[in-house]
């Protein structure tokens, strides 16, 4: 996605920084009677940030409080979300607990930073809220004990857009985060999400994982195999956020399935595969043109193409198929990433339908 030029992008506020500000407050009323109007929250590498309340309530032994969640300029699927944390005074020497409410899911693979059968709030946010509970612990003489119930206003629905049933994360979203901030468009959760599927992938025992970069190309990798939905790594345009990881994280066997114009990228060696950031080398096309015996004539046609299709195009018109030779230049260039982990590589050129152009097999 490309910034808006011209102008600096606004940063915005984590689910887990939402949810700390939203508890901190709620502990304050408990102990205080009253909420703050503004809530200040100390963020994990360095400063802070204020807050506001949307909803706020107190009742014996319980207080919730709600706070809107800002993204900033990013498109992040919580934008304008309520996120509620609801703290209940415990018995002295509990401690601090946490409980998943309404829209927040319940972690039930292994594999992720968070055991299964608690509450997918992140280790980072965890100590977050354990932190604005000991600031007003302090503060107001309380003892810190506590349970803090974590509520997202919808999040069922918007849990379906992100990776979360794919990871074994049910009944909603996880609360995230590592330094409070959103940072338009750092592509970093998206890449982290990448990285816990392969985490979870390897912890249930699976075999073989697929990074497609969107819905066509895994509708052509479901097609040829009955995997589980767990083996599908959602990649979209981060080939390196996968391949990088895999390559410390392997797994034996690697389906990789993409577009004829965004795997010519990968098969030059780029890593990121949107528009914005890599860009089609015609002349590598050129050479591809060379090596499936086109004419002289066809390759200097090449000049004037200013789509990679177009080239895929006016070369099967011409009686060559170019797919099944860039399928085998981008399992090299995937191979040469992976360095030497023990994978099996296959590639897939999908086409807009969902149908396999070209591919090179594992055995290739």
């Amino acid at each position: 996605m490309n910034e808006p030029e011209g102008k600096e992008l606004r940063r915005g506020w984590t689910t887990g920084a939402c949810a700390t500000a939203a508890a901190k407050a709620a502990y304050q009323a408990l102990l205080t009677g009253r909420f703050p109007e503004i809530v200040e929250i100390t963020l994990p590498r360095s400063g802070t940030a204020d807050f506001v309340l949307t909803h706020h309530g107190l009742l014996q032994g319980e207080a919730f409080a709600t706070v809107t969640k800002d993204a900033g300029d990013d498109p992040d699927v919580t934008h304008g979300a309520e996120i509620t944390s609801t703290v209940r005074l415990m018995p002295k020497g509990a401690g601090i607990s946490f409980k998943a409410g309404q829209g927040v899911g319940t972690v039930t693979r292994p594999g992720l930073p968070i055991p299964p059968g608690e509450p997918a709030i992140n280790p980072v946010p965890r100590q977050m809220l354990q932190t604005a509970i000991n600031e007003i612990s302090s503060t107001f003489d309380g003892s810190g004990d506590v349970e803090i119930k974590v509520s997202i206003k919808g999040g069922e629905q918007l849990a379906l857009k992100t990776m979360n049933p794919r990871l074994g994360i049910v009944g909603g979203l996880s609360v995230l985060g590592t330094t409070g901030i959103v940072r338009p468009f750092s592509c970093a959760a998206w890449i982290a999400s990448i990285h816990r599927g392969i985490d979870v992938a390897r912890a249930t025992g699976l075999d073989h994982v697929v990074g497609a970069t969107g819905a066509m190309s895994e509708k052509a990798v479901q097609g040829r195999y009955q995997l589980e939905d767990g083996a599908y790594l959602d990649m979209g345009d981060f080939a390196g956020g996968l391949l990088k990881y895999l390559r410390s994280h392997p797994v034996p066997k690697l389906t990789m399935a993409g577009g004829f114009a965004k795997f010519t990228k990968l098969a030059q060696g780029a890593l990121d595969l949107h528009s914005a950031r890599s860009s089609v080398d015609f002349e590598f096309l050129q050479g591809l043109l060379a090596e499936a015996g086109a004419t002289s004539s066809l390759i200097e046609r090449t000049d004037k193409a200013n789509t990679a299709k177009e080239v895929l195009d006016f070369s099967a018109d011409s009686g060559i198929d170019l797919s099944p030779y860039l399928a085998r230049r981008a399992k090299q260039a995937i191979k040469t990433i992976l360095r030497d982990a023990p994978i099996s590589v296959e590639v897939f050129i999908v086409d807009r339908q969902g149908n396999v152009l070209g591919e090179c097999g594992f055995d290739d």
